[in-house]
């Protein structure tokens, strides 16, 4: 395709409409079509060739086509995680889950670790690479997205120490299964409007089971907040993340239920998260 810097410059223009940042996902698909590390890139940039392969995956992306998809992988917690189609992409908003776990848990760490609707595994499998001496479950209604989980707990080294279950928390007794005594309980529930209008990349190409909840997006809130007290420890505590508009209805599910509830802003400054506690 000829010099690399100059294909870098043509494939940002191109992904100007498409994308919020279009130079980072240019940079994510060369990198990718070179078969080399995104700082290897920036650093060898001026005696780089890009390849012919290169063009197709600017095309791809143009057409709104996740930049994870494309490349098969997406960074979180400063780790690399397999995803597909089957699986939600993992969100740098959702690393608040594990700054606010790491700070609660800095006096000791968690025994045990339950992440609700795991999907690529990245919330337990991002904690267990914090606690060390902890072990994880995590469970989904999508064979398929357990698959991805398992893949990146092989390929981190986590294995040992991650089970993982399918199962619907819509089925009845289902918290039978995953066990009970949880220290730490992870959630990324399924928390958009069944009317809500989502971005092209997202709702063309996301699972739409990890994404719509109801025509409020509470649906499940509703399901797994009155469920949690079968599963923590009695000093156990729930991360929850939340929609920006949610804080008071969420909070409002867990204060009914018993909870003492905490409220974290993500790096945007919109709610994000809450800090459920008996």
């Amino acid at each position: 395709m000829g010099d690399a810097a100059a294909a870098l410059r043509e494939a940002t223009q191109a992904l100007g409409e498409t994308s919020d940042s279009p130079r980072l996902d240019a940079e994510l698909l060369l990198a990718h079509a070179l078969q080399i590390e995104r700082a290897d890139l920036l650093l060898k940039l001026p005696e780089l060739t890009a390849p012919a392969a290169f063009s197709a995956l600017v095309e791809r992306r143009r057409r709104s086509e996740p930049v994870a998809h494309i490349i098969g992988k997406k960074e979180f917690w400063g780790l690399d995680f397999q995803v597909t189609p089957d699986v939600l992409i993992p969100r740098p908003d959702s690393e608040l889950l594990i700054e606010e776990a790491v700070r609660a848990f800095a006096a000791r760490q968690p025994q045990k670790i339950l992440d609700l609707g795991t999907g690529s595994g990245a919330l337990v499998l991002a904690a267990l690479s914090e606690f060390p001496g902890a072990s994880g479950v995590g469970i989904d209604a999508s064979a398929a997205a357990l698959q991805i989980a398992h893949n990146n707990a092989d390929a981190l080294g986590l294995a040992d120490r991650a089970r993982f279950l399918l199962l619907d928390w819509k089925s009845p007794d289902w918290t039978d299964s995953p066990g009970s005594g949880f220290d730490l309980i992870l959630a990324n529930p399924p928390y958009v409007s069944t009317d809500a209008i989502l971005s092209r990349d997202v709702a063309g190409f996301e699972p739409h089971q990890a994404l719509f909840a109801g025509k409020d997006g509470l649906a499940d809130y509703r399901i797994i907040i009155p469920a949690l007290a079968k599963l923590l420890s009695p000093t156990g505590m729930t991360l929850l993340e939340i929609g920006f508009d949610q804080a008071n209805p969420v909070s409002e599910i867990a204060t009914a239920s018993g909870y003492h509830v905490e409220l974290k802003q993500d790096l945007g400054g919109n709610d994000r998260l809450l800090i459920l506690r008996r």
